[in-house]
């Protein structure tokens, strides 16, 4: 039957490592280092083991009960299965046993991200029936400027953060010094925190020990009240397409921005359009895409003549999104779109978005084309029309993005105008009885 007991290999009067050995039968003893220490004249000869004086002593004594018992039960299980017992699994027990982790390089936050950065391309995605490789360029970005924030905290801290770090006390921390010292925005700092829960949960899956605490971070979103949504309204798109422009590039911005309020996209499918997306139907024009973000295959009609001329005539040339942004805001400075309105740009000198009222070209970027096009025909068409063309999975997300509240006639509304559009080339039927004078 086997034994288990402790000892100290040395009398000098300092502390020393307790020794654990294990007597198998037969000779068969093994012996290691338990990780824990004591001064010798803290050790009870008569016991072998810690001399309850002191509070630290007697957690000690306690902890090698633990591990005592811990031991018995895995010899006993381990050698049912023929499991080899050594110095190797001894070692490997004593680390369970106080859920302890060697901290490698490969456990480091910022060693897996940058390898998940590295190998971008090929990593598997899962997609809507089945998976992909390479993650999108955002989503690469995304890591990167996460992997960045923490390295520049882990200088402050003077610490270098393992996966088994990631406790409730780290997080709080990190995101105290996003919002606090480097001054981010709500959404900003729940992106990088989004990204650590991410690695987390992959790196758990891979084998890397993670703090349990990991599963548990929640992600603080900025609430609707202090979303600021900019949308072109038809009155000023009409005042866009009127304006005297002269310079070519902003006749050309003008166009995108004209199309891009008209067919609901986000700013990179607007711009990979080329006149391959166009096709005709019964003398109705289409435009046929696949959306980057959610790979779903969308069709949209186009009707109003303006677009249909500028997609058949004069298709814009393709430019960068950046370009884009920067042109679209002297595009609608021309077109007087001057309203004060409040919203938030960049200011260079604290780094940050600034909150204030601005003149609203200011305000205009790509992101403003698909949400002027679900805000103009939001209770024109159908929401779920609208939301098969924008992207949108929930109308409640469809709703928040638009800032409009659930309108509970809406449904009972369009039913009583479809159904008066069914019926209305039917006359009522009337029976005609004649008075005879007589019964």
């Amino acid at each position: 039957m086997a034994s288990i007991n402790f000892r100290l290999r040395s009398s000098a009067n300092k502390n020393v490592s307790i020794k654990v050995y294990t007597s198998l039968g037969r000779g068969n003893m093994i012996e290691v280092n338990t990780g824990f220490s004591i001064n010798p004249k803290d050790w009870s000869e008569t016991t072998d083991r810690p001399k309850q004086n002191t509070a630290e002593n007697k957690l000690l004594f306690n902890n090698l009960k633990k591990l005592e018992s811990f031991l018995f039960d895995s010899i006993n299980a381990d050698m049912a299965k023929s499991v080899l017992i050594d110095a190797f699994w001894l070692e490997s027990k004593i680390k369970e046993c106080f859920n302890r982790v060697e901290k490698t390089n490969e456990a480091l936050i910022t060693n897996y991200i940058q390898d998940l950065i590295d190998n971008a391309d090929t990593r598997k995605v899962k997609v809507k029936g089945g998976f992909k490789h390479g993650i999108s360029l955002s989503r690469k970005n995304s890591f990167i400027s996460t992997k960045q924030m923490l390295v520049e905290y882990e200088k402050k801290t003077k610490k270098k953060i393992h996966f088994i770090d990631i406790t409730q006390t780290f997080i709080d921390g990190f995101e105290r010094w996003l919002l606090k010292t480097k001054e981010y925005a709500i959404n900003t700092a729940s992106k990088h925190i989004a990204n650590i829960k991410t690695v987390c949960n992959e790196a758990e899956k891979k084998g890397i020990q993670v703090n349990s605490f990991a599963k548990q971070i929640t992600i603080v979103s900025e609430s609707d009240d202090d979303r600021y949504i900019q949308t072109l309204s038809f009155d000023e798109l009409d005042q866009i397409r009127k304006a005297e422009i002269t310079s070519e590039a902003y006749q050309n911005a003008r166009k995108w921005l004209l199309i891009g309020c008209e067919i609901g996209q986000r700013g990179g499918d607007l711009l990979n359009i080329t006149k391959d997306n166009i096709r005709y139907k019964g003398g109705n024009m289409y435009l046929d895409l696949i959306q980057q973000k959610t790979k779903k295959a969308v069709t949209i009609g186009i009707i109003a003549p303006y677009i249909i001329d500028i997609l058949e005539n004069s298709f814009p040339y393709k430019i960068s999104t950046q370009k884009l942004n920067d042109h679209i805001k002297k595009v609608c400075e021309i077109a007087k779109i001057n309203t004060l309105t409040e919203g938030k740009i960049f200011d260079s000198e604290s780094g940050r978005k600034k909150f204030d009222l601005y003149e609203k070209h200011k305000l205009i970027t790509t992101h403003s084309f698909r949400r002027s096009f679900c805000t103009n025909y939001y209770k024109k068409i159908p929401t779920p029309v609208l939301m098969g063309i924008s992207g949108h999975s929930k109308e409640s997300i469809f709703r928040v993005y638009i800032n409009a509240p659930e309108d509970k006639d809406e449904n009972a509304d369009l039913f009583m105008k479809f159904y008066n559009d069914i019926h209305k080339d039917k006359q009522t039927e009337m029976k005609v009885i004649l008075n005879t004078g007589t019964e």
